[in-house]
């Protein structure tokens, strides 16, 4: 069986494209795959929420196969492709006729579609969820979306594929932690990937601040590129006393990832996905502390740390970090539970499998 395989692919600076280049490497020891195919037994599509998707989306129309949704909200992705008329029909298309109104307000309110819930409750899926043959999921609120827009679809939720990093040799994990003045009990918390508005870093700069106040042997890593500038000049009056790190090639990520001893991994609103970050440290044996919410519902409750998004989420993240910093023991330990239930369900080869037995029943 020949499979044609629509995805963005490294240089592209996103998880879907290490996620597609992993995927593919596995798919392709089992079967013929063939990337950008527009002539195959069948076509498997990634689908995002940002502009990297636009042509594939259009070919997942034009020629229907199975179709991944990495982000299960697809609202963002409309909102920066489509001018105003071809927004507002297609939300109409979405939702009815009724929804018009709504749909002008929320184009002429889209610069605050990256924190304003009500942009995550809309995520416009029907024509894409109608015409697949098949739509794949990594979650059940995923899944719950795409049943809402389209009830007969065919929809099947597969674990996300999880993989080991190349980890950086010790010695260099040492130097670095060394050279940012780490001593050799202090836990260190890391924010990592893209910082948008979503990733509730206000609330984890915040509880940090009430570490250091209190002394607490802790510090915290923030590594990845800021959504806007306008959020990075914000966040800057707390910023003081963290350390920072741009954007970063594969191998120093997973040398600062490595040398990281906790993980904040926080999302809200979530749009549907499952985060690749939770999977691949939780994978390498690290605490990873994420929002409570349908989209991590499937994770057993001692892998991992969760902080309920409202108003006691900073106090809550708060008491988790401060437990850690003084307990490394229940950090280590957690990192442990946590790779031995990657191991169990995400592997990445264990993934690849459900996928071809998903693509060859089409």
């Amino acid at each position: 069986m020949e499979v044609g395989f629509w995805a963005p692919l490294p240089p592209e600076p996103t998880g879907v494209a290490e996620y597609a280049a992993r995927l593919l490497e596995a798919l392709a020891r089992l079967g013929r795959i063939c990337p950008n195919a527009r002539r195959a037994d069948v076509l498997l599509y990634h689908l995002g929420n940002n502009q990297l998707h636009r042509q594939i989306y259009l070919e997942a129309l034009r020629r229907p196969g199975a179709v991944v949704l990495h982000d299960a909200v697809l609202h963002h992705f409309f909102l920066g492709w489509l001018d105003r008329r071809g927004y507002i029909e297609e939300f109409v298309y979405n939702y009815g006729e009724w929804a018009r109104e709504l749909a002008g307000e929320l184009w002429e309110n889209r610069s605050r579609s990256a924190q304003d819930p009500r942009y995550f409750r809309y995520p416009m899926l029907r024509r894409i969820a109608e015409s697949s043959l098949a739509v794949l999921v990594h979650n059940p609120a995923a899944a719950r979306m795409v049943r809402e827009h389209c009830p007969a679809a065919r929809v099947i939720e597969i674990p996300f594929p999880a993989w080991r990093p190349m980890p950086a040799p010790q010695w260099e994990i040492i130097r670095w932690r060394q050279a940012v003045g780490l001593g050799e009990r202090t836990t260190l918390f890391g924010v990592f990937g893209h910082l948008r508005e979503s990733k509730r870093l206000p609330a984890v700069l915040r509880a940090f601040r009430q570490l250091r106040q209190a002394g607490a042997p802790a510090a915290l890593l923030v590594a990845g590129r800021f959504g806007s500038a306008e959020l990075e000049r914000a966040l800057q009056p707390l910023m003081e006393g963290v350390i920072r790190a741009g954007y970063l090639p594969e191998r120093e990520f997973w040398k600062l990832a490595m040398a990281a001893d906790v993980c904040v991994n926080l999302r809200y609103p979530a749009a549907g996905e499952t985060s690749g970050i939770n999977m691949t440290f939780m994978g390498a044996g690290k605490t990873v502390v994420l929002s409570a919410s349908e989209e991590t519902s499937r994770l057993p409750e001692d892998v991992c740390l969760r902080v309920e998004p409202g108003l006691g989420e900073q106090a809550t993240l708060a008491a988790y970090m401060f437990w850690l910093a003084s307990d490394r023991e229940a950090v280590r330990e957690i990192g442990r539970r946590a790779a031995a239930y990657v191991d169990r369900r995400h592997r990445l080869e264990q993934v690849a499998r459900l996928y071809w037995e998903v693509l060859t029943s089409l």
